[in-house]
């Protein structure tokens, strides 16, 4: 059985690619001013987003029969991945869903257990370490302590919001550096940081707390692996 709906983790321009190249090899379809194959691209995917993917999702494809809808996003609100849970379980017929994200720690057991998984075509790993996190690996205490300082701190909501960003890219990035020495080396404290990550999800997360954690438990030869 063909699987229609699927998330895949990559970064959203090699997300998207992946996605399309899929439709291109599995269902024959032309990409390039195909109508039927609509991407949507969000910062942070909300719920008012998810309802407008589920409305185009509801109407019939224009060019032929089957229709590819590609949402990426650099993270979903829960809330917005509650909102996907009736989509991507009973996708209309003939219509293929693909939900791209730069990492999968913030998806939801109830999604994720709705779709089939792909991971981007990654040539090199360490291209797709975010710069924040890169940066933040490789600084000195000092300037590690003037990071966390800053993503602590927020003028308003928005700006909050955007650290907290940064702070998940900085997650984000140190397990990818952590995969590429050594997924079984590192299995708990990749783990530890899964957990973290998903409490930098929430608006009131501690940053500080959680970055300066982090700082702490971050391997000393991590750096060498950006190199």
């Amino acid at each position: 059985m063909q699987h229609h709906a699927f998330v895949i983790e990559a970064e959203e321009e090699e997300g998207i690619a992946a996605a399309q190249q899929w439709a291109e090899k599995e269902l024959g379809m032309k990409i390039q001013g195909n109508p039927d194959v609509v991407v949507q691209r969000f910062g942070l995917l909300s719920v008012e987003d998810a309802r407008g993917v589920s409305d185009i999702a509801a109407q019939a494809p224009i060019a032929g029969e089957t229709k590819v809808i590609v949402i990426a996003a650099s993270r979903a609100y829960r809330e917005a991945q509650n909102a996907l849970l009736k989509l991507f379980e009973e996708p209309p017929v003939e219509t293929y869903l693909f939900l791209v994200l730069p990492s999968l720690g913030g998806l939801l057991p109830t999604l994720r257990s709705r779709v089939h998984v792909l991971r981007g075509n990654v040539g090199d790993r360490t291209a797709h370490i975010p710069d924040a996190a890169a940066d933040f690996i490789r600084a000195a205490r000092e300037k590690r302590s003037a990071i966390i300082k800053k993503l602590a701190a927020g003028r308003d909501e928005e700006e909050r919001r955007e650290h907290r960003d940064e702070a998940i890219a900085i997650v984000n990035g140190i397990e990818a550096a952590l995969c590429q020495k050594s997924i079984e080396r590192h299995a708990e404290l990749l783990r530890e940081l899964a957990q973290l990550r998903s409490y930098l999800h929430e608006r009131a997360a501690p940053v500080r707390m959680i970055l300066e954690h982090v700082a702490i438990v971050l391997p000393k030869d991590l750096a060498q692996s950006l190199v």
